[in-house]
């Protein structure tokens, strides 16, 4: 059985425990703050979460966790068989994870915890950000998923990028990072009936 190292409040916690339930992996949840603690390093080398302990091992990094699971469960296949559909899925997440969600994340200490930001680092993310959503947007099919016809890791990126960023933006300048981009909250909306992230959701508030 997996152990999922890691605290629910994290989106890529929560996109990780959505993948195993996706692909009806067996798994077991560990609460593991991140810390820079030996325990952790050895699980995670940067201190992050989550991470996961696999066959006698750990791995840590979503994107290397999620092509792990597709390996060890095939179906669902999170990637389309055809190799360059395969690649944009990828291209996808790559600018999701990049250009949105740790643009984001420059002002999350202020927007959660209290801690405050320069007002320079705001405006170069606030700058960084509107680039990132036209990078995204160009790339978004939604049709109905993320990447066209068929559910791929590219909506759950999508979902868990989204969860946290729109609430960072809303927090910090009191706007709304998805105002014009209807698509990508019509899929949002999609996304959060989906069985596998609605019970993540659900059991995060319970």
């Amino acid at each position: 059985m997996i152990q999922l190292y890691g605290l629910r409040l994290s989106n890529y916690y929560s996109l990780i425990k959505a993948l195993l339930i996706e692909k009806g992996v067996d798994f077991e949840e560990v609460k593991a703050p991140p810390t820079q603690e030996e325990d952790n390093l050895a699980r995670s080398p940067m201190g992050k979460m989550p991470s996961i302990g696999a066959d006698g091992g750990y791995m840590s990094e979503s994107l290397a966790i999620a092509a792990y699971l597709d390996r060890i469960a095939p179906e669902p296949a999170l990637l389309p068989a055809d190799p360059f559909a395969a690649g944009k899925v990828v291209e996808l997440v790559c600018h999701l994870k990049l250009d949105v969600e740790l643009v984001a994340r420059r002002c999350l200490p202020e927007a959660f915890f209290g801690q405050t930001v320069s007002d320079e680092t705001k405006s170069t993310t606030r700058a960084d950000l509107a680039r990132g959503m036209r990078a995204v947007q160009r790339l978004m099919v939604c049709n109905p998923y993320a990447a066209g016809d068929t559910l791929t890791l590219a909506d759950f990126y999508t979902f868990y990028t989204f969860g946290l960023s729109s609430g960072v933006v809303q927090t910090i300048f009191d706007e709304d990072l998805l105002a014009g981009h209807d698509n990508i909250k019509t899929l949002l909306a999609h996304l959060a009936e989906h069985p596998s992230i609605a019970r993540v959701e659900a059991e995060k508030a319970g």
